[in-house]
């Protein structure tokens, strides 16, 4: 038979569980649009990335790992700056100037992953980079 003591333990640490895994489902579901774009243009990125890499130099396991290690992290960070925004008023600008930023530069990079894998031709790319930096000018 186990002890009372064990029991109440054992319960009150299975409830404390409980409540902070329910919060965090909630969060994620409630977002599941954002966690999904930032795995997506991570994982967008690293495939690309993993095709010039091949081409240039062989495939490379700890760069591969990379990619997995990068949608863990900014998964984290997004979780943070949700858990700010639902905390305090007047936050919800945060993750659109934290997010916003790293998503359009993941899939800038994904686009010159790309190129150099020789799935876009560069005359393309340049066209859509010309088209990002309008106030540069068209470059000659």
């Amino acid at each position: 038979m186990v002890n009372n003591t064990y029991m109440k333990l054992i319960l009150t640490t299975s409830m404390g569980l409980g409540f902070i895994l329910s919060y965090f489902i909630n969060l994620t579901t409630n977002n599941n649009e954002q966690y999904l774009a930032v795995v997506a243009v991570v994982l967008l990125d690293g495939f690309f990335g993993m095709l010039s890499g091949v081409k240039r130099e062989g495939f490379k396991t700890y760069k591969a790992l990379k990619i997995i290690k990068s949608v863990f992290t900014w998964s984290l960070i997004l979780t943070a700056i949700l858990m700010i925004e639902k905390g305090f008023m007047g936050t919800g600008w945060l993750s659109e100037t934290i997010i916003v930023p790293f998503i359009v530069f993941q899939v800038i990079s994904a686009l010159k992953n790309a190129s150099m894998a020789g799935l876009i031709k560069n005359e393309l790319l340049n066209i859509i980079l010309d088209r990002l930096d309008q106030h540069k000018g068209i470059r000659k």
